[in-house]
């Protein structure tokens, strides 16, 4: 004999239940159902929106870390207000509510004061331009190339294509050095010759391999001149001033020509040595 898993009682306790709370029933069931359709239209409003914004920018020439941190605060500002919006078709008290975040933001914020401080200094960061992206940037103890300034964190990209995430406050609160803010740049080498070198020699040579190179810029001229009597050699220093972006390219050049032409000039370039002199003591 089989066993009813539900006594006839229960079931009709049920029955009256649903048949006395219908209307109860169908108004949570609409306001839920109201609540995911809010959801999802919200969230893919905001996607539209916010892509829309971005794009906006990009067309109108916005640096990059500008209009990706603005696109993030209006992303994040929206998608609260979507989740309040549809908590609120659900039946919970927003103000109350709002409330309630209010209090947990207060609790949060205290115990993340370091994650407010960096979304400060992003902020800041992005009022006075200190870089923008592309930029080739030393800052917060590391260096590389700008991809984007964050809510919280800044993102760079090393020469050999490693990503490096910087907190904002370490880049605030430390030096900041742009190197592509100018397009200029000069370029110092120091070549050490032998003191047995003639320099008005050494110094023909260096000019006339600074002034063979079509990356050298005319203006500012360039300084060549003895800077130093060191313990081993005659060092002349080398300024020429380049282009931002041939700085690289003509450093390599450079000192593999002035090796050669010194080479063929027979000038020597010494390596540090040391003479030791040797005392014999005639002990009677």
């Amino acid at each position: 004999m089989e066993t009813d898993i539900l006594s006839p009682d229960i079931v009709n306790q049920a029955q009256s239940w649903i048949s006395n709370n219908q209307e109860l029933i169908i108004h949570y069931a609409v306001n839920i159902a109201a609540a995911i359709l809010t959801l999802v239209i919200g969230f893919i409003a905001v996607g539209m929106l916010t892509r829309g914004v971005n794009s906006v920018m990009k067309k109108r020439n916005v640096d990059t870390t500008i209009s990706d941190f603005v696109t993030s605060l209006i992303k994040y500002g929206l998608l609260a207000f979507v989740i309040i919006a549809a908590l609120g078709r659900v039946g919970v008290q927003t103000a109350s509510f709002i409330a309630i975040i209010g209090a947990a933001g207060l609790a949060v914020g205290l115990a993340l004061q370091g994650s407010l401080s960096n979304f400060a200094a992003g902020v800041l960061l992005i009022g006075f331009r200190f870089f923008k992206a592309g930029d080739y940037v030393e800052a917060g103890g590391t260096a590389g190339t700008v991809q984007s300034v964050q809510i919280f964190t800044t993102i760079l990209m090393t020469a050999d294509n490693r990503m490096i995430v910087v907190p904002n406050a370490k880049i605030l609160n430390d030096n900041i050095i742009n190197y592509s803010k100018e397009k200029t740049r000069r370029l110092d080498l120091v070549i050490g010759v032998s003191y047995r070198a003639d320099l008005k020699l050494t110094k023909e040579v260096l000019t006339r391999i600074i002034n063979a190179d079509p990356r050298v810029l005319k203006e500012p001229e360039c300084r060549i001149a003895v800077s130093n009597l060191g313990a081993s050699s005659v060092d002349f220093i080398v300024r020429p001033w380049v282009e931002a972006g041939d700085y690289w390219a003509l450093k390599f050049d450079l000192l593999e020509k002035i090796k050669n032409e010194l080479d063929a000039n027979n000038i020597g370039i010494p390596f540090p040595q040391m003479d030791v002199h040797l005392i014999k003591n005639d002990v009677a």
